[in-house]
């Protein structure tokens, strides 16, 4: 199935400057919520081109194990990865490692908490920073823990 290119956005929302590693301390938390919505599943489709039934279409979903349409795994992911991200934006020289677990399924109409925690800093002086290794936790609004991801980024300053 040929690909329809998403729409850039000409102006990008406004972004605060990321945290520098010297501001990071091992325990730091970094949280935001995030209202899963039918949009994210068919642009998430066309995004990584996976158009399974279990994400597009309701009927054949509905009729699965999973009782209706699931969010993409690598979406989940991404949505956790993003918070990391937008706390370093600016500041990320680079997110070096990304590992998800999913535990449940994620469905339009979930609002999902998303949580980091600073584990390890790994100073890398001659990189003018370090690395920022942190462990995340996504639940769903009924408190279900439905994915967990590990991370590195590096980080300067």
């Amino acid at each position: 199935m040929p690909s329809t290119p998403l729409p850039i956005r000409p102006d990008p929302p406004h972004v605060a400057p990321g945290r520098a590693y010297s501001a990071v301390r091992v325990g730091d938390r970094f949280e935001r919520q995030v209202d899963i919505t039918d949009a994210h599943l068919s642009d998430g489709a066309r995004l990584i081109g996976d158009f399974n039934p279990l994400h597009v279409d309701e009927d054949f979903a509905r009729a699965s194990h999973f009782g209706g349409r699931i969010l993409h795994g690598v979406i989940t992911s991404a949505l956790m990865g993003a918070e990391l991200g937008m706390v370093f934006a600016g500041t990320a020289l680079g997110y070096l490692e990304h590992n998800a677990r999913f535990l449940a399924p994620v469905r339009p109409g979930d609002r999902l908490a998303i949580a980091w925690h600073v584990t390890e800093l790994i100073d890398k002086p001659r990189r003018g920073g370090g690395i920022v290794v942190a462990e995340a936790e996504a639940r769903n609004q009924h408190g279900e823990l439905v994915a967990t991801a590990h991370g590195r980024m590096l980080v300067r300053g």
